[in-house]
């Protein structure tokens, strides 16, 4: 069974690995000029036009690419390329340095959407709206809270990829089929030529290991669920019932049947795309949870459900930044169900705590019961219950405040009101929000740094190389 199909996209690092190995084995005395320049001569070719490759009757892209070599170089020279390595280490290889760029790639577009949503995190930081668990409304926040929330989970999404990121950047070239090589090969040379810090010391744990990969795949499929649930949010706060945001026409679409509708089929197919996250991941546990040392041919369908969850975490997130980008925020429809709410109820138990003295379960006895007063009255404000509503309710649990204490209290309870009374570090409270934004902004600043940093060394290592390549061939 062929795997060519999957191979093209690891090619370009085939091509890069193959490079690399060869000036080594020049450098070690094993390969002479005349071999090197053959050699790397068919490789440059291949990198130019991969359509003078000829896959066809060979079993993945690997074995075709040294049959080119050899066919255009001669079995003399050619044929020397694959000493002191196996396709073993070499398909590793090749799948780690297109997972360190698929890394690269994809922080950099959740940067991207971060920077969106602290954007439009700070035109909402005094946008009022009601808060949530068990979708039903809890307390007051704000627009800008929900978001920074969003940007909070998504800096831990780039914190995993961060991390994978360091345990893929080793090289795995030169541990050969399982047991390395009597050749006396520099592994190191071959890993700061294609911009790796380190090597797979172990040479069965370089070739049988994949942990790795499940790992950056993991990272991928939490970052995926992640927009999946800021999908679902979305889907629930465009319902006419919500009213609180609009998604662009752009990421929308009609019904068929009923001309009024407008489905937000984008964000429904995000919010889909974590279940195929979730089943890829399943997929690949399951292929190499019970394998033996050593490597075993099912290690060659891991390659397709990668490449599908990278391609997958990338265009979610692209499409995600789309969304907040052009999404339209109801701002008086956000703060009108906020004003109409018990979200308050919270806030003003708070303050029978502080102002009265009593035990907070008291408190929530008595919010409790002016609620139950409020909601009997066809679901009114707590705000607009008289004083007479209020003494009925004290009254009914036995409690001896005084009912116009109570009332003035509830009488000062705003929404705006609420938000500048929170004083715990997080909250809604607008200086939290935009001390929460300023910090997130620095934050971002260090990543933008990092991902710099990691692309400029990896592309420094490949401008030495074909720099290398250039001169091995015009001497």
């Amino acid at each position: 069974m062929t795997s060519i199909n999957d191979d093209y996209a690891i090619l370009y690092y085939d091509i890069l690995g193959s490079e690399a190995h060869s000036i080594m084995l020049y450098e070690i005395g094993f390969l002479t000029l005349i071999d090197l320049k053959k050699i790397l001569h068919g490789l440059e070719e291949v990198k130019r036009n991969p359509d003078v490759l000829s896959t066809d009757s060979y079993e993945d892209i690997h074995e075709a690419l040294e049959a080119f070599i050899i066919q255009n170089a001669g079995n003399r020279s050619g044929g020397k390329m694959h000493t002191g390595r196996s396709r073993n280490d070499q398909v590793v290889l090749d799948i780690h340095m297109k997972i360190r760029e698929d890394i690269n790639n994809i922080c950099t577009v959740i940067i991207d959407l971060i920077n969106s949503l602290l954007e439009k995190a700070a035109e909402n930081i005094e946008t009022i709206m009601p808060m949530y668990t068990h979708l039903q409304q809890a307390q007051i926040g704000t627009f800008s809270h929900f978001l920074l929330s969003y940007v909070d989970a998504l800096f831990r999404d780039m914190d995993r990829l961060i991390i994978a990121y360091g345990r893929v950047n080793r090289s795995t070239l030169g541990a050969c089929a399982v047991g390395g090589t009597s050749i006396n090969i520099d592994r190191n040379k071959t890993a700061a030529l294609l911009g790796f810090h380190g090597v797979v010391i172990n040479s069965i744990d370089a070739t049988h290991s994949r942990d790795t990969l499940i790992e950056f795949a993991t990272a991928l499929c939490i970052l995926i669920t992640t927009f999946a649930r800021m999908a679902e949010d979305f889907i629930i706060w465009s319902t006419v019932e919500f009213g609180y945001i609009d998604i662009s026409d752009k990421y929308s679409s009609t019904s068929s049947a009923m001309p009024q509708k407008k489905n937000p089929d984008t964000m429904e197919l995000v919010r889909a795309k974590g279940a195929t996250a979730i089943g890829n991941i399943i997929t690949m546990f399951s292929i190499v949870k019970s394998l033996p040392s050593g490597y075993s041919r099912d290690l060659q369908d891991l390659k397709p459900v990668l490449w599908r969850t990278s391609t997958l975490a990338l265009e979610s997130t692209r499409i995600m930044n789309s969304v907040i980008k052009s999404i339209e925020v109801h701002k008086e429809r956000m703060k009108e169900v906020a004003d109409n709410s018990y979200a308050i109820s919270l806030d003003i138990a708070e303050q029978l705590v502080m102002r009265k003295g009593i035990p907070f379960r008291s408190a929530h006895k008595v919010i409790g019961a002016l609620v139950e007063r409020a909601a009997n009255k066809n679901n009114i404000a707590l705000n607009m219950l008289q004083k007479e509503d209020v003494e009925a309710a004290l009254k009914k649990i036995e409690s001896d405040l005084q009912p116009d204490e109570v009332t003035q209290i509830i009488r000062e309870m705003t929404p705006n009101k609420a938000l500048e009374l929170r004083v715990s570090l997080g909250s809604p409270n607008p200086k939290q929000q935009q001390n929460m934004i300023n910090s997130a902004y620095n934050k971002l600043a260090v990543y933008i740094q990092e991902l710099s940093k990691r692309k400029t060394d990896v592309k420094a290592a490949f401008d030495n190389l074909s720099n290398d390549v250039n001169r091995y061939l015009n001497s």
